[in-house]
């Protein structure tokens, strides 16, 4: 399984998100634009001392990370958008949880062109327009590590 961030800009919570990583052995995509340097001391901070351990890989834009996956891979897409829930995304061992950027989210053109895989975890809450990028991707990959353990 792999956590791909599209865009990031927030260093701690790739921290954050890393750290999660390592603890469930999955890997970490980094895809486009990033708001900091994969090894700044932001990131060394909320990863702690387990960034050392990370699978990571980093692409310069989607169509060079798809190139990297086999025929017909798992691509689940997260987001406010979404109308589907997560808990019912069909989760595989090697699906790809993929997130947008913190202040942006994904890119315009991926809510058309992959719509039918667009998932969201879903708030009661009026007052809150999104979780952290670090809480909703750990709640994400949790659910589907359970769903295929």
């Amino acid at each position: 399984m792999k956590i791909v961030l599209i865009n990031p800009d927030i260093p701690w919570n790739v921290g954050n998100i890393g750290r999660t990583c390592v603890a469930t052995d999955t890997a970490l995509v980094f895809v486009g634009k990033m708001g900091f340097e994969i090894n700044s001391k932001e990131i060394r901070r909320s990863g702690l001392d387990y960034w050392r351990f990370l699978k990571y890989s980093v692409h310069k834009n989607f169509d060079d990370f798809l190139d990297t996956l086999g025929e017909n891979p798992s691509l689940i897409f997260l987001s406010t958008r979404g109308k589907k829930l997560y808990w019912n995304a069909p989760y595989k061992k090697d699906s790809c949880l993929i997130f947008g950027s913190e202040g942006t989210g994904l890119p315009r053109a991926m809510y058309g062109k992959y719509a039918d895989k667009l998932y969201r975890i879903p708030m009661s809450s009026d007052h809150t327009r999104s979780l952290n990028l670090s809480t909703a991707a750990g709640v994400v990959l949790y659910e589907a590590l359970r769903q295929t353990r």
